[in-house]
């Protein structure tokens, strides 16, 4: 016979929190077990395999849409449509860090310019600021 859970030792299994399951089951992405009369909904591995699934492809970026794309693919058949989703959120990924590094380098060299200003002076990351506005 195989392990079951309720809805909380399936959370603590699957490392997240019980409403997190709830709202995966509320966007289709987790399925809902029978609820037998009178008593209380069973989870199996196979719901703790697809909740960390899910937490591990949204750790590397994809959105819960995106994640539900790929467990449409989950058999492995479509690796194709797989790499396509993959290589969409990695151009994300980039064009996100690019922008990232442009503005770490103009804060970088804003605080320099703080660094280097000396006595009373109207201080350059603030005036920088307010005339961007």
């Amino acid at each position: 016979m195989h392990e079951t859970y309720t809805i909380g030792t399936l959370a603590q299994h699957a490392g997240v929190h019980l409403e997190t399951i709830r709202y995966y089951q509320r966007r289709g992405l987790v399925g809902e077990p029978q609820r037998p009369l009178g008593g209380i909904r069973r989870y199996t591995e196979s719901h703790v395999r697809r909740l960390r699934f899910i937490r591990h492809a949204q750790e590397i970026g994809f959105s819960l849409d995106e994640v539900g794309e790929l467990l449409k693919l989950e058999d492995g058949a479509q690796c194709r449509e797989a790499r396509t989703l993959g290589e969409r959120r990695l151009a994300d990924v980039r064009n996100k860090l690019m922008d990232l590094q442009r503005i770490e380098s103009a804060l970088a060299a804003l605080v320099d310019r703080c660094a280097s200003v000396k006595g009373r002076v109207r201080c350059p990351l603030i005036a920088s600021l307010q005339e961007a506005s």
